[in-house]
């Protein structure tokens, strides 16, 4: 019995040296130390033999069992880190081979001039705010000093969806709600989307955006306003830019002024862009109106604000020289990667 016992050990360790896969060594361990394996069925076989030799022939099946288990734990390993190897090298990156080009995208110009804005206006100081674009009438009329039947309403048909609901005509509501929750000093900036009846036109558009701005303190005048805006407008469109105040006229504020920047075009010489006058229109502003900061809890007596809302479109066109306002919504790539 036991030369029958060396001779499989001696098969067994060649078996498993010619192991190639962990399927292999698996079936090997099934055939030598399985229930039903060569060496189990040594071990049923002792009974034959007598008190004596049992126990050494015992002591070395379960030598010869313990070195098996020992050579094929230590073969599956090898074959694990081996296999692992193999994968590895298979799925190896040629990192000198030139990657595909992948398309990244870039900031549209409204939004990068939004940006610029907005830096420009927190820089000074300013905060901002965002409102909804679905606003109440209140809101975005009555509080500004446009009741139901004031003619200035006519200027900015919007889209109503109710009786006292609407697509917000500017901002400047959300410049109410921060008066009606925030103490004086105030100093924000309101940008969004705005909509407004308008027909489609290379100038003109149903859906634009808008940054206004507000501050409210003690001792706030005409020359701050002056001052702030011209500054912006020095740091949009260079420091050589001159700005011309035009009396105008808004429910919300008094007095109010349209504010011309020299044309980007031809340096305020007259050219096509600026119709021969040297100067485009860029914003409206003035001084808000006694009965707007009344209607917010603000004493008018004691604190004095501006306003002004710049369209940020048309900002865009002009400091890029763009010239039909539809290019900026209509997606067409070929148009957006110029900037």
């Amino acid at each position: 019995m036991q030369e029958t016992l060396k001779e499989i050990v001696n098969a067994a360790k060649e078996a498993v040296a010619a192991c190639s896969d962990e399927s292999q060594i698996e079936n090997l361990r099934v055939q030598y130390l399985g229930k039903k394996g060569q060496l189990t069925a040594l071990l049923k076989q002792m009974g034959s033999l007598s008190a004596e030799e049992r126990p050494k022939v015992g002591a070395l099946v379960n030598q010869a069992k313990q070195e098996l288990e020992e050579l094929i734990s230590a073969k599956k390993q090898e074959l694990k880190i081996k296999a692992q190897e193999n994968k590895l090298n298979e799925e190896t990156v040629d990192i000198t081979m030139p990657a595909k080009p992948v398309k990244t995208g870039k900031l549209h110009p409204l939004n990068t001039v939004l940006d610029d804005m907005i830096n420009i206006f927190q820089s000074m100081g300013f905060d901002v705010v965002d409102g909804p674009e679905v606003e109440t009438d209140y809101y975005n009329f009555e509080c500004l000093n446009v009741p139901a039947d004031h003619p200035a309403r006519d200027m900015q048909d919007t889209f109503y969806l109710g009786e006292n609901l609407l697509l917000r005509t500017q901002t400047s509501a959300a410049q109410i709600r921060t008066m009606e929750t925030r103490k004086p000093p105030i100093r924000v900036i309101c940008p969004g989307r705005v909509f407004r009846a308008d027909e489609v036109d290379a100038t003109h558009s149903p859906v634009f955006h808008q940054i206004e701005g507000l501050v409210v303190d003690k001792g706030v005048t005409m020359c701050d306003l002056k001052g702030v805006l011209e500054e912006f407008a020095r740091e949009i469109y260079g420091s050589d830019t001159k700005v011309k105040f035009r009396p105008s006229f808004f429910p919300f504020t008094e007095p109010s002024v349209e504010v011309d920047v020299t044309c980007s075009e031809c340096g305020g010489k007259g050219c096509r862009v600026c119709k021969g006058s040297g100067w485009i229109e860029i914003l409206g502003a003035g001084m808000v109106h006694p009965n707007v900061l009344r209607s917010c809890g603000i004493d008018p007596d004691v604190y004095s604000g501006f306003a002004f809302g710049i369209g940020l479109d048309r900002l865009t066109t002009t400091r890029y020289k763009i010239s039909d306002i539809r290019l900026l919504f209509e997606n067409d790539k070929r148009f957006l990667e110029q900037f």
